[in-house]
């Protein structure tokens, strides 16, 4: 079973420091396969993803968006991870930066993938994103499981869930996957829940579903961080439970660069070492 952590570059010096610690933590008693960085819409995070990467001396996988970029400039990046040693990307088409009209010279990620093949041979462990609950933007849920066929189909080596709360989404998104030829591994995305008002606005923009017994729960709670923490602590360990007895082949946490949550979640699964 593969584990995994998502960081995003931090902003200031102190964020650099804080995300240092963090990072310690996890190797000490999580022990990640890798460790994912996030890249801004457009390249917006490029420097910051490039020195996040330069500093981890361990398996990282910085995350590479096309939309807006040239192949060119793509071209690039590969050859600066390939002298980074980096053997791991999570390839994506990304989100055109506010002001910007156009695509570029990608406009799908299977496109992106197929180039960096194309480019890189077999380098790079490419994983891609899958939307269990469908992709804001697509046409339909079946349009969305037939883009990231292609997804798979163009070269990826695995790919990484959006974060869900329903582990139903996720099965039905995998059983589909599969009935159209996917043999590649579909690992959960999970987010820890650390803030309400946070987790109801990201969920909001990306599209991920916070059921509703979940949401009143939370809304209960009002401003008692303790209670939300406790509470999402409960909730997520008994999703990842669900999903590892039935044989999820990983877990990915999206950490918001903060330690306690995932650990807690890992330990109660026993799976902090």
């Amino acid at each position: 079973m593969e584990l995994s952590v998502e960081f995003f570059p931090p902003k200031t010096p102190e964020g650099e420091s804080k995300l240092h610690l963090v990072r310690e933590r996890f190797s000490e008693t999580l022990k990640p396969t890798f460790y994912s960085v996030t890249f801004g819409a457009g390249g917006s995070t490029q420097s910051g993803t490039l020195k996040v990467v330069s500093d981890i001396h361990a398996a990282v996988a910085p995350h590479l968006s096309c939309v807006g970029s040239s192949r060119e400039s793509v071209r690039e990046m590969l050859k600066q991870y390939q002298a980074l040693g980096v053997k791991r990307i999570v390839a994506l088409r990304g989100d055109l930066p506010s002001g910007m009209g156009q695509y570029g010279e990608f406009h799908h990620a299977n496109e992106l993938v197929e180039f960096i093949r194309s480019e890189t041979g077999d380098w790079f462990h490419i994983d891609v994103a899958a939307y269990p609950e469908t992709h804001p933007q697509a046409k339909s849920p079946a349009s969305d499981v037939d883009f990231f066929v292609q997804k798979m189909k163009a070269g990826a080596n695995s790919a990484v869930t959006q974060y869900f709360y329903n582990s139903d989404a996720y099965f039905r998104f995998v059983d589909e996957a599969y009935d159209q030829g996917v043999t590649q591994p579909i690992i959960a995305g999970i987010m820890p829940i650390m803030n309400s008002s946070q987790l109801l606005r990201f969920s909001d923009a990306c599209g991920a579903e916070i059921p509703r017994w979940i949401r009143l729960r939370l809304q209960s709670y009002g401003d008692d961080i303790v209670s939300i923490r406790t509470f999402g602590e409960e909730v997520v360990t008994d999703l990842c439970d669900q999903l590892l007895s039935v044989g999820a082949p990983g877990i990915h946490f999206y950490s918001l660069n903060q330690a306690d949550a995932v650990l807690a979640i890992a330990e109660n699964l026993g799976l902090t070492k």
